[in-house]
């Protein structure tokens, strides 16, 4: 029986999705397998290894991406795993955005409450 969980999260870009795994001080590994219970296994795209036999995986589910692992085993906080990168994304993806479309960066802040806090603008 497998213990894999997956979580749908609202990231899009693997390339993003990578840079920011591998920001956050993971070594992450490309189209392998994702290793859990009792020697299970299943495919991902980018598989992020743990010493204690228990990886953590992003796999693409339609248009987006979804984090598989058995996290019984992972031995992480699942929310806080998740809540890290999915905030270190958006804030990669608005950056990369607001660039495109002739905005400059006036202000950035991170608040008490963890919430980053961008102040953007445009001569017209």
């Amino acid at each position: 029986m497998s213990h894999f969980t997956t979580i749908k999260v609202q990231i899009k870009n693997g390339e993003v999705l990578h840079q920011v795994l591998q920001e956050l001080g993971h070594k992450v590994e490309c189209n392998t397998k994702v290793r859990g219970y009792h020697g299970d296994t299943t495919q991902a795209e980018y598989v992020i290894r743990q010493n204690n036999g228990y990886d953590l995986g992003f796999r693409r589910s339609g248009d987006n991406y979804e984090i598989v692992a058995d996290f019984w085993g992972a031995q992480i906080n699942q929310q806080k795993f998740v809540n890290s990168i999915t905030q270190k994304y958006a804030h990669k993806t608005l950056m990369a955005t607001v660039q495109e479309q002739g905005f400059n960066i006036e202000e950035e802040e991170v608040l008490q409450d963890g919430t980053v806090r961008v102040v953007v603008g445009r001569w017209a």
